[in-house]
């Protein structure tokens, strides 16, 4: 991928779709000399501390319980080794590569801003990491979320002392096969530099940086896929009406009111029901923009948090100038975990109304709409069981909405008497929104089959070029058929933004404009 750009770690603003584009190669990380000079002098710092023999923990202290155990000055070396090796603690399947390389990015951002004692050729080490796309092994499981997420930082950086596996080449191999191939060699951490290294919240923000991504994709599909289904089952068009939303002007209601307004724009189908008698749709298609919306300002919760931690320093302690040193609870995940579990039931009620809406296109009340959205049905189920699908994983996400940061289990022998679970937070947020765009895409096969039954009418032309496309992939079902193949082509869909890209396009071709306010706010991330 060609690089469009350069990003000076410690120094720029830092936003998830930076880090995005660092992970995927198209943005170049770099050190300034100036970021440099700052990461030097904190370095200097902590060799100070260590020469006058100054009591400063997790420098020549031991770490949690063990902070009171004073560490002489030749064993302040060996104490950062073990450290990485003792909380090397995970368990469970590895993360993706993604959000590895996530959480390698915005832990060097982080070390690099000045504050952390760590020396310039570890970081310069943790960048060709990242250059060389040798990227460490992280097991999913054993993060509490304070003192940060310090087992899988810590299998984050085994690497550096020649430890762990990293991936390379398409391979998972261990990092001493790496230093073969490559000649390089295991560093030998200096005072406070083990502890710098797993004190933090990036796995939580690497997740969260990943939420951020995925639920804007839902956000957006649930607006096209509903307005869809609003034209399939002739939904009535004036609860999407501005003067409404200017009544109870939440941003998310607005943004989703104005999106379907934009997508229904032109339509027949509209008009050939405008005079009909029926008052008022069910909920899942009338308050499309108030629930959308509620999860589309959960979204922005979510952005202005990660945002402010993407940019902070968040280990322990914190090297302030020659003078303080802080020891201090920054690492503490309660923030993104609160936040993170607020967006994981911001995306389950958007699976949960989309499966209500796929439920409500089988009923066949909306006139020319069969039954179970098929005609000669007895001896054909028709789209039936794909809403036992939907159900089923809607319950599950259900399930998992459980806030993860409402617990706490003390560790550390209770030095660390109170923990985020953050890390449960992003994983099981991550884990329903999979889910979401499953459901979502079997609501785009019903829509679409329902959609097929106002032809000869014709919708607004995004909605007909949406349909048409999607026809070049599944075909209209008259009878039943396996439709797990279709399901599965559904997902890949909504999974590679395919409708999205084709949105973009018909929108900058037929020079059409969103009405929608506030979309700098939900587009940028």
């Amino acid at each position: 991928m060609a690089i469009d750009r350069t990003f000076q770690f410690g120094e720029d603003h830092l936003t998830a779709s930076i880090a995005l584009g660092m992970a995927q190669g198209s943005i170049k990380g770099v050190f300034s000399d100036e970021c440099l000079k700052n990461v030097n002098a904190s370095y200097q710092r902590v060799q100070r501390i260590v020469e006058k023999g100054d009591t400063v923990y997790g420098i020549n202290t031991g770490f949690g319980p063990l902070c009171n155990t004073k560490i002489s000055k030749e064993d302040t070396k060996i104490l950062q080794s073990n450290i990485l090796q003792s909380h090397s603690v995970g368990v469970g399947n590895p993360i993706s590569n993604e959000l590895a390389k996530i959480m390698l990015i915005l832990k060097i951002h982080a070390l690099a801003k000045g504050f952390s004692g760590i020396a310039e050729t570890t970081l310069q080490r943790m960048l060709w990491h990242l250059e060389n796309d040798a990227i460490p092994v992280v097991p999913s499981q054993g993060s509490v979320g304070a003192s940060g997420d310090l087992a899988p930082l810590s299998h984050l950086f085994l690497p550096l002392i020649g430890l762990g596996k990293v991936e390379y080449q398409g391979k998972t191999i261990p990092t001493q096969e790496l230093f073969q191939q490559t000649g390089v060699k295991p560093l030998e951490l200096g005072p406070k530099e083990g502890l710098a290294l797993i004190n933090g919240t990036q796995f939580i923000a690497a997740h969260g940086v990943m939420v951020l991504h995925k639920l804007q994709y839902c956000l957006r599909h649930a607006d096209i896929i509903g307005a869809m289904m609003l034209e399939g089952l002739q939904g009535s068009m004036k609860p999407f009406f501005e003067e409404l939303h200017e009544l109870r002007p939440f941003k998310g209601n607005q943004h989703v009111a104005g999106r379907i307004r934009t997508l229904l724009q032109g339509s027949e189908i509209l008009e050939d029901h405008i005079d009909c008698e029926r008052v008022q749709d069910p909920y899942s298609l009338r308050c499309m923009p108030q629930v959308h919306g509620a999860s589309r300002n959960a979204w922005l919760h979510l952005k202005e948090l990660l945002e402010i931690e993407l940019n902070s320093v968040t280990d322990n302690p914190v090297i302030i100038n020659d003078e303080l040193t802080i020891s201090g609870g920054n690492f503490h995940g309660q923030p993104l975990a609160m936040a993170l579990d607020y967006a994981a039931l911001a995306a389950s009620e958007i699976g949960n109304i989309s499966d209500r809406r796929i439920y409500l296109a089988l009923e066949g009340n909306s006139p020319g709409v069969p039954k179970l959205l098929m005609n000669d049905t007895g001896i054909n189920s028709g789209y039936m069981i794909l809403q036992y699908t939907s159900a089923a994983l809607a319950s599950e996400n259900k399930s998992l909405c459980f806030p993860a940061s409402a617990d706490s289990i003390p560790t550390s022998l209770g030095q660390e008497d109170h923990v985020s679970m953050g890390s449960i937070s992003g994983r099981k947020a991550l884990n329903i929104i999979e889910n979401v765009e499953k459901i979502l895409a079997i609501e785009l096969l019903t829509s679409a089959q329902a959609f097929e039954y106002r032809k000869p009418l014709k919708s607004g032309v995004v909605l007909d070029e949406i349909h048409t496309f999607l026809r070049t992939k599944v075909a209209f079902a008259e009878n039943d058929r396996v439709f797990a193949d279709d399901i599965e082509k559904g997902i890949e869909i909504v999974q590679n933004r395919e409708i999205i890209d084709l949105v973009d396009r018909v929108m900058d071709e037929k020079k059409l404009k969103w009405n929608a306010p506030h979309l700098d706010e939900f587009e940028t991330y």
